[in-house]
């Protein structure tokens, strides 16, 4: 599926998720020590959805990288703070809140985690190096590799016997 807005992203909408739930859990008095808890939690948990959207926005998949990594560190930051807290036992009457918190941040660190993985993957540089002869290229050698694949099924089909050991290979993993 390919995303216009990064407001339709569903890891970003994720993130946000966090950030507000994060705001909301950090209005408790536990979170009113002295210290900067409160406040790094609150920026760490932001800048998971922020540093999404400026990737998203930027139009180099190199730069979306970047800036997702760095999405994803915020994501680990937060539940680092989480884990502290958590362990703190004036914050016992949190526990379920952070506790929740916690897996929708590793939830929202491995979406971030598989959607690099396909980034680094994909021979596309982004929105601002595609223009209509770059776009066209990268159509035209995807349909091509597709009509060889498709090409080579129709060969091995009308002539199995040129083909023996791929045939007992498929046999094989049935």
């Amino acid at each position: 599926m390919t995303y216009e807005r990064f407001e339709d992203l569903p890891v970003w909408k994720a993130a946000m998720e966090i950030a507000v739930r994060v705001y909301a859990l950090t209005r408790d008095r536990f979170f009113s020590q002295p210290g900067d808890l409160r406040d790094q939690l609150r920026r760490a948990s932001l800048s998971i959805s922020n540093n999404i959207a400026e990737g998203f926005e930027r139009g180099s998949t190199a730069e979306l990288l970047a800036f997702l990594y760095i999405a994803r560190g915020s994501a680990g930051e937060t539940r680092s703070m989480l884990h502290f807290a958590e362990r703190l036992p004036e914050g016992g009457h949190l526990k379920s809140e952070i506790s929740d918190l916690k897996s929708k941040t590793e939830s929202c660190s491995r979406q971030i985690r598989g959607w690099t993985d396909s980034l680094q993957n994909c021979d596309i540089k982004g929105q601002r190096h595609l223009n209509d002869q770059t776009r066209e290229r990268y159509e035209a050698k995807n349909r091509a590799a597709a009509f060889e694949k498709q090409l080579q099924e129709i060969v091995r089909k009308a002539r199995p016997q040129d083909y023996p050991k791929q045939e007992e290979e498929k046999e094989s993993q049935i």
